[in-house]
């Protein structure tokens, strides 16, 4: 099993590292260039996605990051990480990665009192739902052709896609007893060449 980064400027970085570990899989904490070498994969956390796109300049993080991803490296996007994903995060504050084919809403469901639960449908990983964990949640309001949608709430706004070896939820799978997606990203991770 490889070596999987989680950007750890910012957001619940460690409670991703917490269930790749269990699944078997070394982890580095990624805070600085350096970081990204000899991993392969990466999780962006959910956290203030403001705050992530700020930190990732201001460690010249983004070029490095967006590089590897243009080579094939998988990358995970959870809340926060979706947004960073995306091509747009609607938001003149953030200034997203602009990896994914998504467009993106901040705060979709409101504030951190909204927060809630719900049982998604994601047949990627099996008939049972997946309980997934909505805190100040975005949502993908738009994806491009070549975008393959995982999951909708049940007013049909996206909760999760993929494109390529790009995944993203919006929201924490980290936070709960089900390992389904984090185990997803790894078999991602390991059907890689390694290129970069």
């Amino acid at each position: 099993m490889g070596r999987i980064g989680v950007l750890a400027l910012q957001g619940d970085f460690r409670e991703h590292a917490q269930v790749l570990r269990r699944l078997g899989a070394e982890t580095v904490e990624v805070r600085l260039p350096d970081h990204v070498k000899g991993i392969d994969g990466l999780v962006i956390p959910g956290g203030e996605s403001t705050t992530i796109s700020l930190l990732l300049d201001r460690y010249a993080l983004r070029q490095p990051i967006v590089e590897m991803a243009s080579r094939g490296m998988p990358i995970w996007g959870t809340c926060a990480g979706m947004i960073m994903l995306s091509r747009d995060a609607g938001d003149t504050r953030v200034c997203p990665l602009g990896l994914m084919d998504i467009h993106v809403v901040r705060n979709a469901f409101g504030r951190q009192v909204d927060s809630f639960e719900a049982d998604l449908s994601v047949p990627i990983l099996g008939e049972r739902a997946f309980r997934a964990v909505f805190i100040r949640a975005p949502i993908a309001d738009g994806v491009g052709p070549g975008v393959e949608v995982l999951a909708r709430m049940p007013d049909g706004r996206i909760a999760a896609a993929r494109q390529g070896r790009l995944l993203a939820t919006a929201f924490h799978p980290e936070l709960t007893d089900d390992p389904r997606f984090h185990r997803l990203f790894i078999s991602m991770c390991e059907d890689t060449d390694h290129p970069w």
